[in-house]
């Protein structure tokens, strides 16, 4: 079972990873056009405010699970390193816990707004403004998914293999 939830929660990073670069892309390169149309040209992209925003959210959080996964995020640790190894250990079980329910609350709160708002436009572009809360929805719930992945089947620093540095 471990396994299988890793190998869809690799493909989901790949997926992901890809979606990320891509809105990096798109979000430096309008942002350097427009820079260049303003500047050297006296003109401007119309729609480059709208587009590079709407790239900037999806990366944030399309980036959030996989930092998650890695370990990348701040931690506050100064309680849980005086603790026990096991009380340590629990501790960090609950809090992952607590964070998975909280992404299951975005993630159900963020489709509620979504569908609410769907009809919303934005005004260069003739699409949803919904589409920044569909950014939320698939953040959240993929780093639900990391959350449980890391709540059912923790990986401790100190049992990690060492050999390989």
């Amino acid at each position: 079972m471990e396994a299988l939830f890793e190998n869809v929660l690799s493909r989901i990073d790949a997926v992901a990873r890809s979606v990320l670069l891509t809105c990096m892309v798109v979000m430096i390169s309008v942002v350097a056009s427009q820079v260049f149309m303003r500047y050297v040209l006296n003109s401007s992209i119309d729609w480059a405010d709208e587009v590079s925003r709407m790239a900037f959210v999806w990366s944030i959080f399309i980036a959030i699970p996989l930092g998650v996964r890695e370990g990348a995020h701040v931690g506050i640790d100064i309680l849980t390193n005086r603790l026990p190894k096991q009380l340590a250990r629990a501790t960090a079980r609950v809090m992952l816990s607590l964070a998975f329910v909280l992404m299951c609350v975005v993630t159900y709160e963020s489709i509620h707004v979504a569908t609410q708002t769907w009809s919303e436009r934005l005004g260069a572009i003739d699409i949803s403004s919904s589409y920044f809360f569909v950014a939320v929805i698939v953040g959240s719930a993929h780093t639900g998914l990391h959350l449980l992945n890391l709540v059912l089947f923790p990986v401790y620093k100190d049992e990690q293999d060492v050999t390989s540095d």
